[in-house]
């Protein structure tokens, strides 16, 4: 038995879900996701509209797998589709500004030039101080991909813990050099 993939997922009130062939559609307020699903393998329940359930018609090894993952593919579109995903990151160095421009987030980053990055559709970005940027959106996979771009601009220094951090990371300093 799979533990994650025998818990039912709640669907709040402004979610709708709709299975239409393979596909269970998932739209509420914040936008609209559409999940593959293979009914040869699993057995797809909504029950009045508040409760999905997912179960396997047979069990083996593979299907145990891919029976948790579904389970949290769903999940994590029902949650992003009514409250969305948020992602705070923090500029950490002399200088290091963000500012928005457009559809474009500039960078300041302590290189001999500005960075700008484009925001992809579906993302929404906020800076709130120039140091603190929040990235939220309604697709989990989305957020996170465009935070792990962000934080490769700059990298995290070793020795002073310089560079682009999410809030509440935790970095390793090294002992500087000894005389």
């Amino acid at each position: 038995m799979s533990k994650i993939g025998k818990i039912n997922i709640s669907i709040p009130e402004k979610v709708k879900v709709a299975l239409a062939g393979n596909n269970l559609n998932i739209e509420g307020p914040l936008g609209k996701k559409s999940i593959d699903i293979d009914l040869d393998l699993f057995n797809l329940d909504i029950k009045d509209g508040k409760e999905i359930s997912l179960k396997p018609k047979k069990i083996d090894q593979d299907i145990k797998r891919l029976w948790g993952m579904k389970r949290s593919l769903i999940n994590n579109a029902v949650i992003g589709s009514s409250q969305g995903y948020e992602k705070v990151l923090e500029l950490i160095g002399v200088g290091y500004r963000a500012a928005l421009k457009g559809n474009q987030l500039n960078l300041q980053l302590g290189y001999s030039h500005d960075i700008n990055f484009d925001i992809p559709t579906g993302i929404k970005v906020v800076v709130e101080k120039q140091t603190t940027v929040k990235i939220s959106g309604p697709d989990k996979q989305q957020v996170g991909a465009v935070i792990s771009k962000l934080k490769t601009l700059r990298k995290i220094e070793p020795y002073k813990g310089k560079g682009i951090r999410e809030k509440g990371q935790r970095v390793l300093k090294k002992e500087g050099k000894k005389k």
